[in-house]
């Protein structure tokens, strides 16, 4: 084989699956919009989403900023060397972070310290498997960390909210997963698609479950009693309200595939592997002696064009919301206690990204700049570099908030800010101090990596640094930049009252079906 023809295959595999969202997805992204009812904010952010489904095609970059931890799935006819082909994958990796179209995203997990180019110890994944057919099959997931966080597993019996005791057969199943829909609400990026393992031990149930997101989202299970089980949860789960983005709605789930394997008798796990909307999944077959791809998979099928679609879609969002509220920071006390929840809020001039590494550095330290009536936006960017020296946003959205919960409230407090951005809301000690010192929380659409850089005019400055490029702190100066008040300054959650509702809907799904 021609190695570095190989190493051109997967660089092309690595760039399509970051910015060109497979076939079946756009499928029921569409079918997702078309059971909204126009107006709504969940029609507005599907609308939202489709348009950047088209910037991410025309720009090719990265349709969500958060790429994740790389995943390969490669089988290989035997007697070929999978050591050089992990080479390359890895020499493609990090080319492909070198021009932008993967987030710098490798950690060491002891020091902080980000590798720069996607690698590191046990980074990328790649899981090689031997078969006895002539050609190679590669297949790339790029998972980012929000809805990676909302993977659960349930050992059981188990007892769970809202729907009593789950018992170890199909029916105790049947109620984790759609319990594991419900704990997710909007903070993986819903609407999501889920794959599940039934079985195995800890590790191996997990590994179930993620192999399960690389099936075609329009495949049938074979498996008769699965096949009735994934339509069930595909129906029911949608009865939820969640909706896109946690905001309510008619689609929470996208994608429910379902797999299963043996156990030993004492342990009976069930595993939940959650992906967000930004489903990027893609697949190549290889000419296993030159290295060459011979066929695109997971792209059967007519590919959607969101263009026309977006443009209506957003006359209606423009008819249906005619009042959009400016802030411009600095902003005062008494702009955000006129603000309720439910507003559309448009932000023109400054804000800081700050994500994990700045809210602990914060809570230690002074800050670098005067956050005084400042905005926080939670958002790990995809930057580039020209070359005079000057920074690119090439991917932009928020990242998932609720794991500043334990800083954002006393951060927010001890530096004077006024609005954080994000995304999936954050919990009671946020809500206490936006009501004590007079605060927002806004919702902004999470996935939409090329929509909101584009709203980004210009990069004014960085600090911290040092935390690596999606920690820094990035000067950013926005223009039309559009979010929802979820969380606002007397004491109003949007967020905490989807889940209670939804949490009451799961309630009605206690009874056997299986």
């Amino acid at each position: 084989m021609d190695i570095q023809k190989f190493q051109d295959s997967m660089y092309k595999l690595i760039v399509e699956t970051s910015t060109n969202l497979p076939k079946d997805v756009r499928r029921a992204v569409k079918a997702a919009k078309e059971k909204e009812s126009a107006g709504t904010r969940a029609a507005m952010s599907l609308a939202t989403i489709t348009n950047n489904i088209k910037m991410a095609d025309d720009n090719v970059s990265p349709i969500c900023q958060d790429t994740g931890l790389p995943t390969f799935k490669i089988k290989t006819p035997v007697g070929v060397n999978q050591i050089e082909l992990k080479k390359a994958i890895q020499n493609a990796i990090a080319e492909a972070t070198k021009d932008g179209k993967l987030r710098p995203n490798s950690v060491d997990s002891l020091t902080g310290e980000n590798s720069g180019d996607n690698l590191g110890l046990g980074l990328p994944v790649v899981k090689f498997e031997q078969w006895e057919k002539d050609y190679i099959d590669a297949r790339l997931i790029l998972k980012g960390g929000g809805c990676e966080n909302k993977n659960i597993q349930y050992s059981l019996p188990c007892e769970l909210d809202g729907l009593g005791r789950a018992g170890r057969d199909l029916d105790g199943i049947r109620k984790c997963i759609m319990h594991s829909v419900y704990q997710a609400q909007g903070q993986g990026c819903s609407a999501g698609f889920i794959g599940v393992g039934i079985g195995g031990d800890r590790s191996s149930g997990y590994d179930l479950a993620k192999e399960q997101l690389f099936r075609s989202n329009d495949d049938v299970n074979p498996h008769e009693d699965l096949r009735k089980l994934e339509e069930y949860i595909m129906v029911n789960a949608n009865e939820l309200g969640i909706g896109t983005m946690g905001f309510g709605g008619e689609t929470t789930l996208l994608g429910c595939k379902i797999g299963v394997m043996n156990r030993i008798p004492a342990s009976f796990f069930v595993s939940v592997a959650y992906n967000c909307w930004a489903f990027r999944r893609l697949g190549v077959v290889v000419d296993a002696a030159t290295g060459e791809i011979n066929e695109w998979l997971y792209q059967e099928g007519d590919k959607i064009d969101f263009a026309p679609e977006t443009e209506k879609e957003s006359a209606a969002a423009i008819e249906a919301e005619p009042e959009v509220i400016t802030l411009k920071a600095p902003i005062t006390e008494e702009q955000i206690r006129e603000l309720k929840v439910g507003d559309v809020v448009r932000i023109d001039g400054r804000m800081y990204t700050g994500r994990d590494a700045i809210h602990k550095y914060l809570s230690e330290n002074d800050a670098p700049v005067d956050l005084n009536g400042q905005i926080i936006y939670h958002c790990g960017p995809v930057m580039l570099k020209d070359s005079e020296g000057n920074w690119h946003v090439k991917a932009a959205g928020p990242t998932t908030s609720i794991r500043e919960e334990p800083y954002q409230g006393d951060i927010m407090k001890k530096f004077g800010i006024r609005a954080v951005i994000g995304k999936g809301g954050m919990g009671p000690k946020t809500l206490a101090a936006l009501e004590e010192h007079g605060g927002v929380y806004l919702n902004a659409i999470g996935g939409a990596a090329q929509y909101y850089a584009d709203c980004i005019k210009s990069v004014d400055g960085v600090d911290l640094m040092q935390f690596g490029i999606p920690e820094a702190m990035w000067h950013l100066s926005v223009e039309g930049f559009t979010a929802v008040v979820t969380m606002d300054a007397h004491g109003n959650s949007l967020h905490k009252d989807v889940d209670k509702s939804s949490l009451e809907k799961l309630a009605q799904f206690i009874e056997r079906v299986f």
